[in-house]
């Protein structure tokens, strides 16, 4: 080593040898010019070329250790640069370039301290606690009878009886969910303000499909570094979920775990409990003759989106374009970021009026595999109205071709929520909907005496 302790590698474009990594483990950094895992391998400017086909919103600088893996070693720094539209390879190169000697400065004096923080392992508390203080007040604004809403202890604690259950007559229901790759289209956009309302509508809405009143939510955030002002706009979204739902949020977890997510990206996780008297879970009594109400979707809600993500792939759109379904949404990113609606404020009334023998919330899988989950195994539905496809499907199935059976079973086609009435209450149920605010409720159609092995939902209509 001739007394040299640490080395360096700038515009080193040569694989090193296993002996040579060996030997500097740990005291060998390399500089490469784009944020790492993303486009490694390339080198100079096709590595700038990559980022802009990409698309990506940020690019930069990676300080990381040398092993035999090219471009694989741990990371040691990064600077981040915003990509703008009008950058080429050699402007981005320009940007990202001005980033590297200071880069470098940082990853030895890094190596040169003789104590080793939290915060250089690349967890800051300090963030974790400035988050805690900036969404105390939405949390609190979710609080209901049961609970406090209070952030800090160890445990959320929610009472039963002050929200009106007794314990001995009472079924807790649990339901967790994320919002799956919807967040990608967060993320790209940097509109984080909505999917916590996302995480909090696919769990409460599977909670209700038991006949329970969700009671509160507790939600994991996932980071490599934690953005104070990003994750609070996400907490943000999921108190004002809660309040849309009637639940309080009592509690969650925040975790910065440096290595384990690229820059920018981080992952949710919801968890709803409800209860709901023993006597009155759903589904119950549903037989032939019951009628099947559909109640419109706000959207694609939170599911297909790998399929979403692609098609504006297939039709050269990115999400800054113009809406081509929707010349009032503003941009594709604004369209399919549209929040799941949530169904709990105007199912409770029907529910704490008996009204209803099942119901069936419309997610990934759509109608065609969704509704027989609340079917006993001798009926099946019957749809005869199915309501024309709103825009963004009917772009969708032109843009995919899918068929009616493909799109069925993949998107909710502009239905999120199908309730089984009794037939004697169907205008009653609607007038309760009505007062609800559901101005448009569909005759979905019937359900029937199912023969041997039919499918268990048919369509007597086309999706149009």
């Amino acid at each position: 080593g001739a007394g040299v302790e640490y080395l360096l590698l700038v515009g080193y474009m040569r694989i090193l040898s296993k002996q040579f990594c060996d030997y500097w483990a740990g005291r060998c950094i390399n500089v490469h010019p784009s944020l790492l895992p993303k486009h490694a391998g390339g080198m100079d400017l096709e590595v700038h070329q990559a980022v802009i086909d990409a698309k990506e919103p940020e690019s930069g600088c990676t300080i990381h250790e040398v092993t035999e893996e090219v471009d694989g070693g741990p990371i040691v720094i990064q600077k981040v640069v915003k990509v703008d539209e009008s950058d080429t390879a050699e402007s981005l190169k320009s940007k990202v370039q001005a980033l590297e000697g200071v880069a470098f400065i940082e990853a030895i004096q890094k190596k040169c301290k003789t104590t080793v923080s939290y915060a250089d392992a690349g967890v800051s508390i300090d963030a974790g606690n400035s988050l805690v203080e900036m969404i105390k007040p939405a949390c609190k604004a979710t609080r209901r009878p049961g609970c406090d809403a209070d952030l800090g202890g160890f445990g959320g604690l929610f009472d039963l009886a002050a929200a009106g259950y007794k314990s001995e007559d009472t079924i807790i229901i649990g339901a967790t969910d994320g919002v799956g790759t919807k967040l990608r289209v967060a993320h790209m956009t940097k509109k984080h303000e909505s999917v916590g309302i996302d995480l909090v509508a696919m769990c409460v809405n599977d909670l209700i499909v038991a006949g329970g009143e969700p009671l509160f939510f507790l939600d994991y955030f996932a980071t490599g570094k934690l953005d104070v002002n990003e994750a609070a706009a996400v907490v943000k979204g999921i108190a004002e979920g809660c309040s849309q739902a009637g639940c309080g949020l009592i509690g969650g977890e925040t975790a910065e775990m440096p290595s384990m997510y690229a820059p920018g990206d981080y992952d949710l996780a919801g968890f709803s409990v409800g209860a709901v008297h023993k006597d009155k879970v759903l589904p119950q009594n549903v037989s032939a003759g019951d009628v099947l109400l559909g109640l419109p979707s706000s959207g694609v809600h939170s599911n297909g989106f790998s399929l979403v993500r692609k098609l504006v792939e297939k039709a050269n759109l990115d999400y800054e374009s113009a809406c081509p379904w929707d010349k009032n949404a503003g941009t594709v990113g604004d369209s399919l970021l549209t929040p799941t609606k949530i169904y709990v404020k105007c199912c409770l009334p029907l529910l704490k009026k008996d009204m209803l023998t099942g119901l069936s919330h419309i997610t990934g899988g759509g109608l065609l595999e969704n509704l027989p989950r609340s079917l006993p195994s001798n009926v099946k539905a019957e749809i005869t109205g199915h309501p024309p496809l709103p825009a963004v499907f009917s772009w969708m199935k032109q843009t995919s071709g899918l068929d009616d059976y493909e799109m069925l079973r993949t998107f909710n086609n502009g239905v999120g929520m199908v309730l089984i009435v009794k037939s004697g209450v169907v205008d009653e149920a609607k007038a309760l909907l009505r007062e609800a605010g559901e101005d448009v409720v569909y005759d979905l159609g019937v359900l029937t005496e199912r023969q041997g092995d039919e499918e268990q939902v048919e369509m007597k209509c086309s999706l149009a």
